[in-house]
């Protein structure tokens, strides 16, 4: 497989799930990203700092192949995204998992999982980590 142009630059980390080695189930990709304070929920920015912005990580982008439809594939590609950042922000910092969902279906997958939406763009939405940690 080539790589993309977004790998080569490192503006992306890809991970692809292929539960026989050569079928592409899923994939999600994994950014640095930062998130300003004055875009999420007050009550939750004013507790964190007073610098305007704080590192987040962004899963670019998380799919399945349409044959693994109703499998959990969703499901197992985000909970690897959601370990993969924490693990990750012991090394860089990152406050938050942010996603941008692509449609009302995205929206209410991820809100099952306790993401909550950004108040002036409903379709991007965030997990802090402290809340990832403590996911079973």
């Amino acid at each position: 497989m080539q790589a993309s142009q977004d790998m080569k630059k490192r503006l992306a980390a890809v991970y692809v799930l292929t539960p026989d080695g050569k079928t592409i189930a899923g994939y999600y990709t994994l950014s640095a990203y930062s998130v300003r304070l004055d875009k999420i929920p007050e009550e939750i920015g004013r507790k964190l700092t007073r610098m305007p912005e704080v590192p987040a990580t962004l899963v670019g982008r998380l799919a399945r192949s349409s044959a693994f439809r109703g499998q959990g594939i969703g499901e197992i590609l985000l909970a690897d995204a959601l370990k993969r950042s924490l693990a990750n922000s012991k090394h860089v910092a990152s406050w938050t998992v942010m996603v941008d969902a692509k449609d009302a279906n995205a929206v209410a997958f991820y809100k099952k999982y306790g993401f909550m939406e950004i108040p002036a763009k409903p379709s991007r939405l965030f997990l802090p980590m402290e809340t990832i940690a403590k996911l079973p």
